[in-house]
């Protein structure tokens, strides 16, 4: 029985679950009464100049059909394949809201950028190969009229995983995963690998795998704004502001076995806004969390994990931020053009960045390791200390590099099993998730916005199966490991 409540508003589309059950006027009517009460008062006082009774420029609409937490990349493609995918055109009204319209702490800006086949999953593997179609025809998706064509400068220089001796068959197992799904993926031996890329120390290193097409890395601004352009022409409207309360009605339902669950559906979102103590109250159908390394606190906001312990009612949204560091060096002797994107044996990874010899990297931390994500400092310890002596050993070149510029991002951190969230809650029946990547949303996010389209629009997946991602596997205790998260 608990299974069959947990697939419970799966098989709904969006006008199941409310969209057309909308009540009161649309913003246009509220403008046009706003503006003949206007009149009114200016026709009552002759010779009077009738200031504005009360400026909601700055405000975000009263309804929305589907309201998006977050601006960043995954909500944007989520906003696009929305439109897309629309009946007809106009017929979904959506509203994004971002409190950071500067995207100054937004992961999406601070990423390196990657973007590769070589999972451990399947499905995984399945939204990569769907993602570089869509950057690679980036301008069919994403063109608007009159406007210059996207350059996402994307870099086909590959990937690089190198495995010891201990990780050896996990890589090799992976590779036979991420050939049957189409990713063209080949096995070097520690002589191959040196004599494909001669600045390389091979000591360590048992096997490696090498993505021969589609993989390498690109410009995440450019998406980012290419994609907040796009949707904007599409009629989708944008507000900065916080979302700090929900508004929901609930219903009991009793399983035979005699557990009460109690069934809620969000009825109205208040969006607090930038620098003041005023908020809007938004009524709406649907409400997309894709805010990231912020998404289990919008969770809690909607009730979910607010319930006993072991039930499905107590069971939280296991999204969390975490810090990491990227570092730029310059070495004037390192690895050429031809260097593909590296991920050593130890976590430690690295990319060219330009032509001028300067490179980005970093390592994740253990979990002895982890820093304080309460804010984006940068530990240059961490990088002289953990990373450098990593990349010294590596590749002998980089013992003289000098770092020239570091930053700190988020990733938005599924500590269950480091693997994003997508689809709806079993319980709130109108939240869906878009969240939870662990590092790899980015390169995703074409791909895991149009399955949350689709499960919105239509009730289920259809381009990808991304039922394995549900938020249920949380309560089963269901794991999707992914294994190459770096």
């Amino acid at each position: 029985m608990l299974r069959g409540v947990l697939q419970l508003g799966l098989g709904r589309g969006l006008l199941t679950r409310g969209l057309g059950s909308r009540g009161g006027g649309s913003t246009v009517d509220w403008d046009e009464k706003v503006s003949e009460v206007k009149k009114k008062i200016k026709s009552m006082l002759p010779g009077e100049i009738c200031d504005p009774l009360y400026d909601t420029s700055h405000l975000p609409p009263e309804q929305s059909d589907v309201v998006i937490v977050g601006g960043g990349v995954v909500g944007l493609s989520v906003a696009f394949w929305l439109k897309k995918l629309e009946k007809r055109r106009g017929a979904i009204r959506v509203l994004v809201v971002e409190r950071d319209h500067t995207y100054a702490q937004a992961s999406t800006g601070l990423s390196v950028g990657g973007i590769r086949q070589q999972f451990s999953l399947p499905e995984n593997v399945q939204l990569s190969l769907f993602s570089i179609n869509f950057l690679r025809n980036i301008n069919e998706y994403l063109a608007v009229v009159d406007a210059p064509p996207l350059d996402l400068q994307f870099n086909p220089s590959g990937y690089l995983l190198l495995a010891s001796e201990k990780s050896a068959s996990t890589l090799e197992n992976n590779v036979k995963v991420q050939r049957q799904e189409g990713a063209k993926i080949c096995l070097m031996s520690p002589e191959q690998l040196r004599n494909k890329f001669p600045w390389i120390n091979t000591e360590g290193v048992a096997l490696a795998s090498y993505g021969m097409e589609d993989e390498g890395w690109f410009d995440p601004w450019s998406l980012l704004q290419g994609l907040r352009r796009k949707v904007q022409s599409m009629g989708v409207l944008f507000c900065q502001g916080e979302v700090t309360r929900f508004v929901s009605s609930s219903s009991r339902m009793e399983t035979t076995s005699g557990e009460e669950i109690i069934m809620k559906r969000i009825r109205e979102v208040h969006v607090k806004m930038d620098n003041s103590l005023e908020y809007q109250p938004v009524e709406c159908a649907i409400v997309i969390n894709a805010a990231g390394a912020w998404s289990g606190k919008i969770a809690e906001l909607a009730g979910v994990g607010k319930g006993p312990p072991g039930t499905l009612q107590g069971t939280k949204l296991p999204v969390e931020p975490r810090k990491r560091y990227v570092y730029l060096w310059h070495c004037p002797q390192g690895p050429g053009l031809e260097t593909p994107f590296v991920a050593d044996t130890n976590g430690v990874y690295f990319r060219r960045e330009g032509l001028g010899n300067n490179y980005l990297g970093g390592r994740s931390p253990t979990e002895e390791e982890e820093p304080d994500p309460s804010n984006l400092e940068v530990d240059h310890d961490f990088f002289q200390e953990k990373v450098w002596p990593q990349l010294a050993q590596r590749v002998p070149a980089f013992e003289n590099l000098k770092v020239r510029s570091s930053w700190a991002g988020y990733y938005d951190y599924n500590t269950f099993d480091q693997n994003g969230v997508v689809g709806p809650h079993p319980l709130v029946v109108n939240m869906y998730f878009a969240t939870g990547f662990s590092g790899h949303g980015l390169q995703h996010a074409p791909a895991v916005g149009r399955a949350v389209a689709e499960m919105v629009l239509e009730g289920h997946f259809q381009t990808i199966d991304m039922s394995p991602f549900l938020f249920s596997r949380f309560h089963l205790g269901e794991k999707v490991l992914e294994q190459n998260i770096f």
